[in-house]
């Protein structure tokens, strides 16, 4: 029988050391600003009660859970009828009663309605974990990813909108990275709904105009056809999404297009006043009022956020918004919530075309240690552990190979300084030790070793 050559499921990966070390650069930085803002850390499972997921995403994203099949009998339960009429909807909720999580957001929320009675509100808390999409696997999209949220509940000041704009930016600055910040707000969008006429297809709309920049407006004037919109309201819907201008000059025109409308209203004003706190705080980050930004989630109800690198062709690297329903669903309505998630894999690939990762981030030991016998390896160990004890990561070749195989093992793997201990080192209480890069040594006191190191 042939032997089966293994593999991984389409998008999924595998990461080497030196990518894992470039991740954690990512994962390290965007922590620390998260703490700096004064965001605590959860974790929550993989799996959810599908219960939970469903009708969270709108129609797109429930399609793109993945379900896990029950254990044991799974189906028991289940009809040959079902089978029989292709009823897929159906059988599904029957052999799964698990997904995995589409994103971090709606686990938050069922976290925080189940800890309600042991959370001091507003509760700021961020997540950094693995998220999963049955989505088509191209570049820059995944199947299985990680993300960066941090979020904020209890709370309905916009000074928190504020807050997660100050993060994008120190993150993003952080890194070296280029981006621009676009914003928008549901109400606004919910507002257009109402002045074409079509306020009861709100989703509808969010859902199609959010292809825009991917499809472009033919074929989004398509999609809203096949979605009922009548011509009348998609032509007028058209200089809605082609207003110009300063940002301010936007919502100008929008105040006079929304006369009567409270929804459209209370949308700009909030983006108003966000634009006022950020031109008031001096935020240098570039920023734009962009009404076609609509990310189709469905639990979004003010504030939205989406982030786009200069310099490198990716769909948006970070994004987020303010949702004041979301857990109404889990049982405590009224408690609302905004939140940014940063696309940790994105933001990987972003700086990877950058050439933007440290390169210091990519060392391991910054010392070898040669391995010339049972003796001499002794007394390299009690060496290694001194340096070890100064906060410095070191190892020992681990069998009394050649010397050029342990050589070429440090300069394969980069590591900046070898340290020899021979008989007459021993005899002296000195270290040998070899600079890689330049390729020049000098006979050492302990001493002096880790003061060369810590350099």
């Amino acid at each position: 029988m042939a032997v089966q050559k293994p593999s991984i499921p389409k998008g999924t990966r595998d990461f080497s050391p030196e990518e894992m070390a470039r991740r954690n650069y990512i994962f390290d930085t965007i922590k620390s600003v998260f703490y700096r803002f004064g965001y605590r850390q959860i974790e929550t499972p993989a799996m959810e009660n599908l219960s939970s997921l469903l009708g969270k995403y709108g129609e797109e994203g429930d399609k793109l859970l993945f379900k896990v099949l029950n254990s044991g009998d799974f189906l028991s339960g289940t009809a040959s009828q079902d089978f029989q009429e292709g009823n897929l909807n159906k059988l599904s909720m029957q052999l799964c009663e698990k997904g995995l999580r589409y994103d971090l957001t709606v686990p938050f929320a069922r976290y925080v309605v189940q800890n309600q009675g042991n959370i001091v509100f507003p509760f700021k808390r961020f997540q950094i974990q693995p998220v999963w999409r049955a989505d088509r696997p191209q570049k820059g999209r995944y199947r299985e990813f990680y993300q960066c949220d941090a979020d904020v509940v209890g709370s309905d000041s916009l000074l928190n909108e504020a807050e997660l704009v100050q993060i994008v930016e120190q993150v993003f600055s952080a890194l070296g990275v280029a981006v621009t910040l676009k914003i928008n707000n549901r109400k606004i969008l919910s507002g257009m709904a109402e002045l074409i006429g079509e306020a009861s297809k709100v989703t509808d709309l969010t859902v199609a105009i959010d292809k825009l920049d991917k499809i472009g407006i033919e074929k989004v004037k398509e999609e809203l056809m096949e979605r009922g919109f009548t011509r009348d309201a998609i032509l007028r819907l058209e200089p809605v999404l082609a207003l110009s201008g300063t940002d301010y000059e936007k919502l100008g025109k929008l105040e006079v297009l929304f006369a009567g409308n409270e929804t459209g209203l209370k949308g700009v004003a909030e983006v108003r006043t966000l634009l006022d706190y950020l031109e008031a705080l001096g935020v240098k980050l570039s920023y734009v009022l962009d009404l076609t930004l609509a990310r189709g989630l469905n639990y979004y109800t003010g504030a939205i956020f989406e982030v786009k690198a200069h310099d490198v062709e990716i769909g948006s690297i970070s994004g987020g918004g303010r949702y004041d329903n979301l857990t109404g669903v889990f049982g405590q309505p009224g408690l609302s919530g905004v939140g940014i998630s940063f696309g940790a894999d994105r933001i990987y690939d972003v700086l990877n075309q950058l050439q933007g990762f440290p390169e210091d981030r990519l060392q391991g030991s910054r010392i070898l240690f040669v391995n010339f016998g049972e003796k001499e390896a002794l007394c390299a160990m009690k060496m290694i552990r001194r340096v070890r004890e100064a906060g410095i990561s070191a190892e020992m070749y681990p069998d009394p190979a050649k010397l050029k195989k342990q050589m070429g093992y440090a300069d394969s793997r980069k590591i900046p300084y070898v340290a020899v201990i021979g008989e007459e080192e021993m005899e002296k209480q000195m270290i040998t030790l070899k600079d890689m890069t330049t390729g020049t040594q000098s006979m050492v006191s302990p001493e002096e070793l880790i003061q060369t190191l810590t350099l």
